[in-house]
């Protein structure tokens, strides 16, 4: 409809809606953590950082124009943009003054020459310099770009804390590669860090060897990152072999690795001594029950963990009992992944009932991929009802079916309320199972996501399930696709062997 010529239109440029200044928020946590001429000239702010500079720039700003009388809305927009654009200055300019993180990771992925490794390398060598953190992943060093890097980085080795080595050799010849990096471990041997990161190498057991020198000479590592490294029985054995203790390990991550049982037992060594550990992760390492059952063994040995991922592994039902008797020691636990084990019924029952008494601020749950039947799904339910803190849910690739899915959502609907996602993806459910889900979650304001693709819902039962969900606050944008849905079998829930009775697991004498 046209607007009268006589009728004034205005539109109003101040405040700024939250959504805007939200925005804005976001977009100066990214200038401020990236790559610029401003950051390269005083300082670089981490992500982390960056976010609390952003916000608190954001406010200060809005205050100082909010309080200045402007002759029009522009004019305070524009003292608005001003007023961020300083504190942002400043905060770089602060962060310039105490700089201590070195991250060249963020650059092209590329072979370093030895021209380009002294240009990029030399912020390092700056008279009094402060950093003790630094990250040189992402670029490949060769033999000249090596000698530099051993250089520099044997001049300020006292400094440093944390050092990031994943991926400085990618794309080289394998001697050149282990020459490399036992040029690395000899310039950084002595320092007392705590935190190594050599992910992203191919090692085995030679790269390990390569770097003996600075491996041994670390007795106070907080933190030791192995993922994706190649690491066999022998590698293993040889990290074991190399580090003169793990007392001190709060963060033990290995993954994507071909350790096996063998090199999961010989790890398992090390995680008995890491009484402190608080992050565990030992995921895509070709696990299976013996190698399980010793990790879980040796983590019995601490309190502390907070965070498990032991994802794509084969433990199997022993290794699922194995694992309820060691996760009862670790009270504190917020993130449990414990998907693709293969730990069936009798597994899942056994670690469900485990957790149900401990625990309590449990943030995470992923139980995807275990075979769980209905028959597990009271022990899984009664377990579910007590971790008020869900976030998030995982029980995906599973075979609950509809009468292990009713189960399991009448626990999660009541309370949660801090509920985000829901994941009960290819689980062979109908319509009922699928509409139990919807009713399970439809108030909860938090949810972002219900994943109900590849099961076997018919078209009534989708209409079904959308109407459930739009009774409640959630609504049908929760509703994560379906194109992989099925379609509805009507004999599905009339399995005989899915109406016996859970106890039939044996479960009922089980000593946790």
């Amino acid at each position: 409809m046209a607007v009268p010529v006589d009728q004034e239109v205005s539109f109003r440029l101040w405040p700024p809606s939250d959504s805007t200044r939200a925005l804005l928020v976001e977009k100066m946590a990214t200038n401020l953590a990236s790559i610029s001429f401003f950051s390269m000239k005083y300082g670089r702010i981490d992500k982390a950082e960056a976010a609390q500079h952003a916000k608190r720039i954001e406010e200060e700003a809005f205050v100082v124009a909010q309080q200045q009388e402007c002759e029009s809305d522009s004019a305070t927009v524009q003292m608005y943009a001003k007023q961020a654009s300083r504190l942002m200055l400043e905060a770089l300019k602060a962060a310039g003054k105490r700089e201590t993180f070195f991250d060249i990771s963020g650059g092209k992925r590329a072979f370093l020459t030895k021209s380009d490794a002294q240009e990029i390398l030399k912020p390092l060598t700056e008279a009094g310099n402060s950093y003790n953190k630094i990250c040189l992943s992402n670029w490949s060093f060769g033999k000249d770009a090596g000698l530099v890097a051993q250089e520099i980085l044997s001049g300020i080795k006292g400094n440093l804390l944390d050092v990031n080595l994943a991926d400085i050799v990618a794309g080289r010849p394998e001697v050149e590669a282990l020459e490399v990096m036992a040029m690395f471990s000899e310039s950084l041997a002595g320092s007392k860090l705590k935190s190594l990161n050599l992910s992203d190498n191919a090692l085995g057991e030679k790269g390990v060897r390569a770097f003996s020198a600075l491996l041994k000479s670390q007795k106070s590592l907080q933190a030791l990152y192995f993922m994706n490294n190649g690491i066999s029985e022998e590698a293993a054995r040889a990290i074991c072999e190399l580090l003169p203790s793990g007392q001190d390990l709060r963060t033990l991550h290995f993954h994507n690795n071909m350790s096996g049982d063998a090199g999961a037992q010989a790890l398992s060594s090390l995680v008995e001594k890491a009484t402190l550990l608080e992050d565990f992760q030992f995921s895509s390492t070709r696990v299976a029950t013996e190698g399980g059952v010793a990790l879980c063994q040796a983590l019995q040995a601490g309190k502390s963990l907070r965070r498990i991922d032991l994802r794509d592994n084969m433990f199997g039902p022993e290794g699922g009992i194995a694992l309820s008797k060691t996760l009862t020691s670790h009270p504190d636990l917020v993130e449990v992944f414990l998907g693709d084990l293969g730990m069936e019924d009798e597994g899942v029952a056994a670690l469900a009932k485990a957790l149900t008494g401990c625990a309590p601020n449990l943030r995470v749950l992923d139980l995807g991929g275990n075979e769980i039947g209905p028959k597990s799904a009271p022990f899984l339910a009664a377990c579910i009802k007590t971790k008020q803190a869900l976030i998030t849910l995982n029980l995906a690739e599973n075979e609950l079916k509809d009468k292990g899915a009713v189960i399991v959502c009448e626990a999660i609907k009541e309370g949660h309320t801090s509920l985000k996602e829901l994941d009960l993806s290819s689980n062979e459910l109908t319509r009922v199972g699928a509409v139990a889900a919807a009713e399970a979650v439809a108030n909860k304001s938090a949810l972002t996501k219900l994943n109900l693709d590849a099961n076997r819902i018919s078209e009534a039962g989708i209409v079904a399930l959308k109407e459930a969900l739009d009774k409640g606050v959630a609504g049908q944008k929760v509703l994560a696709s379906l194109d992989d849905n099925g379609e509805e079998d009507d004999d599905e829930d009339g399995d005989d062997e899915e109406d016996d009775d859970a106890d039939d697991l044996g479960m009922g004498n089980l000593k946790v």
